[in-house]
Parts: C-alpha cells; structure tokens; sequence
C-alpha cells in the first residue's frame, strides 16, 4: 500500500467524521418540529459533543499509540458510527444530548490516529502535504452535509439523515479492513516504550504551546462549524434549500485551505526552507486572514458568503499545519499522544466559546458582537506560537531518553514486584 494511498483512506474518514458532526446543524429546522431548542439548547448539544470529544481526543491518542493505527481507528470509527446512529431514535433534548455526547466520545480519536499515520508513513518534506490531503476530508464532509441532507430530507423523516450517514461509516470500516496494514517498521503496539504519562508530555513547553494555540484557534472553528447554517436560518433568512445550495461553498473553501497551506509548507521546503519557517510563515499568513470575518454582519448575503470562505480557507490551512507540528517536533512513539493532548485543548476551546456564543446570542448582544471576538483568535494563536516554541525542530532525542527511562523503570518495577511474590 502506497503512503498517498494511506492519506486517501484517512481523509475518507475525516469527511465522514465531519458529515456526521454536521447533520445535526442542518436537519436541526426539521429536528425542532418534533423536539423545540432554544439557542441556549443547540449550544448544549454542541457542547455535548465537545466536552466528550475533548476527552476522547486526549484518550483516544493514547488509545491509538497502545492498540496501533489499524486497530484503534476501526474500534474509533465503528463507535462514532453507532452514536451518529443513534440521533435518529431520539425523542426529547435528553435523548439528542445523550446521542451527541457518544460522537464526541466515538470521534475524538480520530485525528490523533491521523498524525500518527503520517508520522509513519511520510518523510518530514512530505507530511504537510499529507495532512493537507487527510485534512481535506473536513471539507468534503462539510461541503456534502448540506445537499445531501437537504435531499434526505425532501423524501424522508428527518431521522433518516442520522441512520443513512452512521451506515456510511460503518461501510468505510470494511474498506479499511481490507486495505490499510501497518508499514513494516511500526513500533509494536503495546509495548512499554510506546507511551508515557501525559504528565510527563506536559514538562514540554511546547505542547503547552500547541494546546493553548489549539484551544483559540478552535474555538473559532467549532463557532463557524456548528453555527453557520443556524446564522443562515436566523439572521439572513435562509430555508433548509437555500443552506443546501449555499451553506457548501464556505466548507469548499477549507478544503482548498487544507491543501493550499499544507502544499505551501512543504514547497518552501523543497526550496530550502527550514522546517521553522515554513511551518511558520504557513501558519501567519492564515493567522493574517482571519480577522476580515467582522466584517460579515455588515456585509450582503453574497459578500458574506465571501467573507465566511475566506475565513473557513484560512482557519482550515492553519489546522493542517497545527495538526502536523507535534510529528515535526516528538517521536512518533508518542506523537499520537500528543496530538491526542493538543486535540483536547482544541476541543476544550470548542467547549467553552459554543456556550460563550449560546448566552449571548440569547442575551440580545448579536451576531456581532461574537464576529468581533472570534476574528481575534487566530492572531492571538500564532503570538502564542511563537514565544512557546521558538524554533520547530526535532525534539526526538530528548522525547525518545524520556519514554525509554519511563518505559525503563516500568520494567525495572515489575521484576521487582515479581520478585516480591
């Protein structure tokens, strides 16, 4: 199996991870005909989700550093399969909570399997491009949400949307079956030397760094994410056809910001750039686009649409190159970890701003007064970046001594208690 193969494969699951997540957003029109929300409401169920992706994001890396790639994403994916699934037999706002809570625990490991897939599969001149590719799946899964559910719903309850997309993912666990197998040096799953404590990942400044930066910058996505096709309904009037003809554009937009920052990387690479700079001159041009979104509340519908793909462009070319950053830094024996404790921070920002955003839109504040906010994150970010890790560089010596001095004394104590009795 080619590595380019490999990055196919993955954005195949992120597409449908991000379909998933995204059915609710759509449908939620034809959902409020049998089960009323209020904003406050659609930010809980949104938080739902969050606040068990958040933490499966952090255990779901090191699930997949313990069980191996192949392994642990067929157990992620047929999880959040069964739990998109389960919407679709909801009755009241406990049951959709309850639903949403399990795709957040069903998804959270997905990307860290990812960045450990390219950390084995790709060469450091290629990775970028690679998570491009795999990245690019958000986009694809978000550009198909709104059509496709806009058609399932023109000839079916809206229960359906839920049930169709959970059999989506579960046909994609036979294709992974059959076609992904481990390259041959992957280290043994399992093995004592294969993880460390998350306390111990925590004396790097620089995870501190990628999980705060994670934490702003995703706080704007999940807003943008969750929340574009409700702004669609609320403020310009739209119906559940016009987001399926429109909504798609914006989320085009990301996918070519995946591709666009990820390939923008790796050519100043090719050129003789330092793995520094180019993830870093990648990563603030992104950052520079992001606060043109305040814009948008004084803007018409098309400029808007506008507004919102360059946004979602920008925010999409930072991800990718974010989500590579811990392979360009630690051993791959651990990269899944930490791209697993990096995810949390995201997610944990996701968690926070969607209630930010559920009370003040209910408190009468406005749309823009939440653009204000969300325009300044990705700035913030990238500040952040820059004074925790002044120099993206391999960190494989000192990370590769502390998992085998960890995985060192964990052997050291068992013989001694074995000896005990």
């Amino acid at each position: 199996m080619t590595r380019w193969r490999v990055s196919v494969l993955l954005s195949a699951a992120i597409a449908i991870s991000y379909l998933d997540r995204q059915a609710l957003s759509v449908a939620v029109l034809a959902i409020q005909h049998d089960i009323p929300l209020t904003n406050v409401q659609f930010s809980q169920l949104q938080v739902a989700f969050l606040l068990a992706y958040a933490l499966m994001y952090a255990g779901g890396g090191a699930l997949v550093d313990a069980l191996g790639t192949r392994r642990g994403l067929l157990a992620i994916m047929i999880g959040w399969s069964l739990a998109t699934a389960s919407h679709g037999l909801a009755t009241g706002f406990r049951s959709l909570l309850l639903s949403r809570f399990l795709l957040g625990v069903g998804e959270g490991g997905g990307f860290p399997a990812a960045t450990k897939a390219v950390s084995e599969w790709f060469p450091v001149n290629e990775r970028s491009t690679a998570m491009g590719v795999i990245n690019a799946g958000t986009a694809v899964g978000a550009v198909v949400a709104p059509p496709a559910i806009a058609l399932i719903l023109g000839v079916a309850n809206w229960r359906w949307v839920f049930f169709s997309t959970g059999a989506v993912g579960l046909i994609w666990t036979i294709w992974w079956l059959r076609n992904y197998h481990a390259p041959a040096a992957e280290t043994s799953a399992g093995s004592a030397e294969a993880t460390m404590p998350w306390r111990r990942l925590f004396g790097f400044r620089e995870v501190w760094g990628l999980v705060v930066a994670k934490f702003l910058s995703d706080a704007a996505w999940y807003f943008y994410l969750f929340w574009l096709p409700k702004y669609l309904y609320d403020v310009r009037g739209f119906d559940v056809r016009r987001v399926g003809t429109y909504a798609w554009i914006p989320y085009a937009a990301a996918g070519v910001g995946c591709l666009a920052g990820g390939w923008f990387s790796s050519w100043l690479l090719t050129r003789g750039t330092s793995v520094n700079v180019s993830r870093k001159v990648a990563l603030g041009a992104s950052a520079a686009l992001m606060p043109l979104i305040v814009f948008v509340t004084h803007a018409p519908t098309s400029l808007a649409i506008v507004l919102f793909s360059i946004a979602f462009f920008g925010q999409q070319s930072w991800s990718t190159l974010v989500m590579i950053v811990p392979a360009d830094l630690f051993d791959r024996r651990v990269v899944g970890s930490v791209a697993g404790l990096v995810g949390f921070g995201g997610a944990l920002g996701g968690v926070v701003f969607n209630l930010v955003v559920g009370r003040v839109l209910d408190s009468g504040l406005g749309y823009g007064t939440v653009f204000a906010i969300v325009g300044s994150f990705h700035v913030i970010a990238f500040a952040v970046i820059l004074v925790t890790i002044p120099v993206i560089r391999p960190l494989s010596r000192l990370a590769v001594e502390t998992v085998e001095d960890y995985g060192a004394r964990e052997r050291s104590e068992r013989a001694t208690r074995a000896e005990r009795g």
